[in-house]
């Protein structure tokens, strides 16, 4: 019986030793190495300073060279800011701006341009009713819209469009009786129209700040 007591006491004090020995880390052991899958993706390098990026399609040729550093602002303060989708919306702004004014729609001008835009708008349209005119006219193309410039002020940003378009323009009395224009001869119209937005903020809309004639 001694002795079993004793082989156990001693099994005992090899087990203790052991764990001593394998149990503890001192620091200085090498860890396994983790399978590849486990392993830690590697520090990447430090990023180089970054310069302002590029918009979309900065080459387009619907970019003028004077633009591009007001473009590359607007991506900096918005990397999801789009050129290409800029240009195709303003086409569609500058469609709706025009037939809303045309057919005296002062409603959908009111979220489509600026309070200042607006207000020479409805002025425009209260005199041509005074004067019983209706505006019979049709936006037959936009041969070409180019952006040509771009700025930001803080938060606010405005970016210039010229438009080419070929436009029938005809002039109606209260009785529907032509007072000016054709419909069957297009007109050239260059004009040149600045879009403005507030960066970062909820309403993505760009409305028409200001108008000129090229």
């Amino acid at each position: 019986m001694f002795l079993v007591v004793l082989l156990a006491m001693v099994a005992a004090f090899l087990a203790l030793r052991l764990y001593m020995v394998l149990g503890k880390r001192t620091g200085h052991e090498q860890a396994l190495t983790k399978p590849a899958e486990e392993r830690a993706a590697p520090t990447p390098l430090p990023r180089p300073i970054e310069i302002l990026p590029e918009p979309r399609e900065i080459a387009n040729r619907n970019i003028e060279p004077r633009a591009e550093a007001g473009l590359r602002a607007i991506v900096a303060a918005e990397p999801g800011f789009d050129v290409a989708q800029f240009i195709e919306g303003a086409k569609s702004a500058y469609r709706m701006i025009l037939e809303a004014y045309w057919k005296g729609d002062e409603e959908s001008l009111g979220w489509l341009v600026e309070d200042d835009v607006r207000s020479a708008f409805v002025e425009a349209i209260a005199e041509r009713a005074n004067a019983g005119h209706v505006l019979d006219n049709r936006l037959v193309s936009i041969e070409r819209a180019m952006i040509s410039d771009a700025s930001v002020d803080g938060r606010q940003a405005r970016i210039t469009v010229r438009f080419d378009a070929d436009i029938a323009a005809v002039t109606r009395d209260a009785e529907g009786n032509l007072v000016a224009g054709s419909m069957s001869d297009a007109v050239e119209t260059h004009d040149i129209w600045t879009f403005a937005r507030t960066l970062k903020s909820s309403d993505p809309n760009w409305k028409l700040a200001d108008t000129d004639e090229a």
